[in-house]
């Protein structure tokens, strides 16, 4: 068993992971496991390195050193196609949707079936397939959306992100990285979106959160991973730590205590 707990599939594993912007050393040998049907909440102040790693393993960034690994296999993964291929899918805080496009539309930009005979095939979509895969990948959520044919800019917070989470499971993704998934969101949407986090870690996929609220870190994470200055310095244990020990972990005030005694 390795120190973020359990024993179940490691879908994707970083090992000494670094990253340098200039003089600042945003990642430091950096290790986390993310199994399947789990939540990693990935935890530190502003200028941890949670965003860094992030985007590193979404493709955004280029780390500078140390490996991914998908399935126990290394990977490169430079550009966000690369990210997707390997089944990560990446749910920004500003949710990545196009407010001028349907619920379906979103769902499937940039992969839109079509139907027809070759030469043809390309000119005309296939809206019913895409319809009831769209439904499917909601009630499987067990999310409800005013209609499939809605746009997006007419939503809710929480909706917005149903919408951005059921992508991830329309597009077959087995790892999802949430950045901050409950920000600026109400008690009620908050909510729904831990329970859809829940029902896609059912559904055996592995998940990493990155957030500052410890009511969403306690109430979905099975493991917590707490960064500082760049380097990994807790795995913890949500079943057996208070939010109180996360914060003297993330704030640094247990070396402090640690040393006045």
């Amino acid at each position: 068993m390795d120190p973020a707990g359990g024993t179940a599939l490691a879908l994707l594993e970083t090992r000494n992971l670094s990253k340098r912007f200039g003089r600042v050393q945003a990642l430091n040998s950096v290790d986390i496991t993310v199994r399947a049907g789990s939540v990693l909440a990935l935890l530190g102040d502003n200028g941890a390195g949670k965003s860094t790693l992030v985007k590193i393993l979404s493709g955004a960034l280029t780390a500078d050193s140390g490996d991914i690994l998908v399935d126990g296999t290394p990977l490169t993964i430079t550009t966000p196609r690369q990210a997707s291929e390997a089944g990560i899918e990446t749910v920004y805080q500003d949710l990545a949707l196009c407010d001028n496009l349907s619920v379906v539309q979103n769902l499937f930009l940039g992969r839109e079936r079509s139907k027809g005979v070759a030469p043809f095939r390309r000119m005309f979509l296939d809206r019913p397939s895409m319809e009831r895969e769209a439904a499917r990948a909601f009630e499987s959520l067990g999310a409800r959306m005013p209609s499939l044919n809605s746009q997006v800019s007419n939503l809710s917070g929480g909706q917005r992100q149903a919408v951005a989470i059921a992508r991830a499971v329309v597009w077959r993704r087995r790892v999802v990285l949430f950045d901050e998934p409950t920000a600026a969101l109400g008690v009620e949407q908050t909510g729904n979106v831990h329970r859809l986090i829940a029902r896609l870690r059912d559904r055996g996929v592995g998940i990493v959160m990155i957030s500052h609220n410890m009511t969403d870190v306690f109430a979905v994470a099975d493991h917590m991973t707490v960064l500082r200055r760049g380097r990994k310095i807790a795995d913890m244990d949500p079943g057996s730590s208070t939010p109180d020990d996360v914060v003297a972990r993330i704030t640094g005030s247990d070396i402090a205590a640690e040393s006045r005694h």
